[in-house]
């Protein structure tokens, strides 16, 4: 089944302007079985997965949504089958190159959160060019998790932190949530508001473990390259019909 195209233009009269989510997140799963499904090659999957990715990025560009976050590779997915993952690292790098002057004619400022000295260096060349060349835009913040892992990331900030209190740099007592948070991949980005994922799994796949603390976690069956307008629409309604205390009880 074809994906109906993603609504390009104003925000649907249900949906509140003042209500929706600073900052979206997705874990973009599926793509292997939606190709298996048609008796395709998984890379068939991930290609069609990109065309989803960039049209989810205007969509939230002409709604209003100031952040996306997408789970492009994780730090376990090296174990997959290796053609698979040349196929990916080439794709990631072929997108970059064909897309960068659209984004910069978007105003979209991208910017790469993980391991990235793992990465080919073609890929991380690449990589460093689009985030130079965007960092001055203004528009949606479009970050990229590759080779990412939450709990690494967690670790490498304790190190940072551990590194410079052992240099007299900083004093233990001086470390706070603030403190931490400079020292994770992601500093200077607001934390998710809602976070997406497809193809039905009910887990967070060690994906911004500190970031999602108050995320609002919305999980459809549908499967990533089959997400459209319609379905991202479901979930923005599904959203602000939730009741967001952080924690706290609403006044009687």
């Amino acid at each position: 089944m074809t994906a109906k195209p993603f609504a390009l233009q104003e925000l649907p009269t249900d949906l509140m302007q003042e209500r929706m989510p600073r900052h979206v997140a997705v874990i973009m799963d599926g793509n292997g079985r939606w190709a298996k499904r048609r008796g395709l090659p998984r890379i068939m999957g991930h290609r069609r997965g990109v065309d989803v990715l960039k049209s989810l990025l205007r969509c939230c560009r002409d709604w209003g949504i100031e952040a996306l976050t997408a789970y492009a590779f994780s730090t376990e997915n090296w174990g997959r089958p290796t053609e698979e993952v040349e196929f990916l690292m080439t794709l990631f790098e072929r997108v970059l190159r064909q897309e960068l002057q659209e984004m910069m004619q978007e105003d979209v400022q991208i910017r790469f959160v993980g391991n990235l000295v793992m990465l080919p260096r073609s890929l991380q060349a690449e990589i460093e060019r689009a985030v130079t060349e965007t960092q001055k835009n203004h528009g949606i913040r479009f970050t990229v998790a590759t080779n990412y892992g939450g709990r690494q990331e967690i670790l490498q900030a304790c190190r940072a932190i551990a590194t410079q209190v052992q240099a007299g740099q900083l004093e233990p007592e001086e470390i706070d949530q603030a403190v931490f948070e400079r020292h994770l991949y992601t500093a200077g980005i607001c934390d998710p508001d809602l976070l997406i994922r497809t193809s039905g799994e009910m887990r967070i796949s060690n994906f911004l473990l500190w970031q999602m603390a108050y995320a609002e976690i919305y999980v459809t069956n549908t499967l990533w390259p089959d997400f459209n307008g319609e379905e991202f629409h479901r979930a923005l309604i599904n959203y602000q019909q939730r009741d967001r205390r952080f924690g706290k009880v609403n006044a009687p």
